[in-house]
């Protein structure tokens, strides 16, 4: 179990920085992902895509076993 609080972890602080790429390939448009301008940068707070990240990564979790 504990491994699996790691990858998820490891996946969700990557993931912050992978997505500005996919946002240009259109990927990641999801309602509860928070973007605001702050100082001329664009901070993204993704909220909903970890919530999506997260399920499917239990649903991965669940099949495995």
């Amino acid at each position: 179990m504990i491994r699996w609080v790691a990858v998820i972890f490891i996946a969700l602080t990557i993931f912050p920085f992978l997505l500005p790429g996919l946002q240009k390939l259109g990927a990641w448009h999801v309602p509860g992902d928070v973007r605001f301008k702050l100082f001329d940068q664009i901070l993204c707070l993704p909220f909903g895509s970890t919530l999506v990240v997260s399920t499917l990564a239990f649903l991965a979790a669940k099949l495995l076993q």
